[in-house]
């Protein structure tokens, strides 16, 4: 059985994000204490909305990439196996083409990660 890194990355950010709202959501239901602190502020449950939306665009990113990438691959190979004489020629693009879009999946995800911790 065959499993993706994008699918593995999704599952870890999933799994990251379910932990994050679980975490805000006890910080948020622990109200047995009657003296409030003024100076440590709880987190919205707008926030804890905001996080998840962010984990779960994270995700999609990572799955989209990874399927982005197979599909690169397994056309290159295809056309490989329909003519080995030019594999050398479509090698390179391949490559290119399957970094740029590794490239782009990373910036998503960086960006919605960014979003959980500033949150």
């Amino acid at each position: 059985m065959r499993v993706s890194c994008g699918f593995l990355v999704t599952g870890a950010l999933v799994i990251f994000a379910l932990t994050a709202a679980v975490a805000s959501a006890d910080e948020q239901g622990d109200t047995t204490e009657q003296t409030p602190a003024p100076t440590v502020q709880q987190p919205s449950s707008s926030s804890t909305w905001r996080a998840l939306g962010a984990c779960f665009a994270a995700a999609a990113a990572a799955a989209g990439g990874g399927l982005a990438i197979a599909k690169i691959g397994s056309k290159c190979l295809d056309s490989m196996a329909r003519q080995p004489e030019a594999a050398g020629q479509m090698f390179g693009p391949m490559l290119i083409a399957a970094a740029m879009v590794e490239g782009a999946m990373l910036f998503a995800i960086l960006v919605c990660l960014l979003t959980v911790f500033t949150a």
